[in-house]
């Protein structure tokens, strides 16, 4: 499935949240779907959970 189908999909789901059940509704869905897509990464192995704890140096600062 490529990338824009996937992309389709979340907005139609978005799109129905919002319709169908409010703000809340598409705000409770958007935050789901960005925790199933991390949990979805994380299981390919194209995320690390050190990614998101490991302290950064002195050269290592971002701007």
């Amino acid at each position: 499935m490529s990338m824009a189908v996937v992309g389709l999909v979340a907005g139609m789901a978005l799109g129905f949240a919002g319709y169908f059940g409010g703000f809340g509704a598409f705000v409770l869905v958007a935050a789901l779907g960005a925790v199933g897509f991390i949990a979805g990464r994380f299981l390919d192995g194209d995320l690390e959970v050190g990614e998101f704890f490991r302290s950064r140096e002195r050269g290592d600062r971002r701007r």
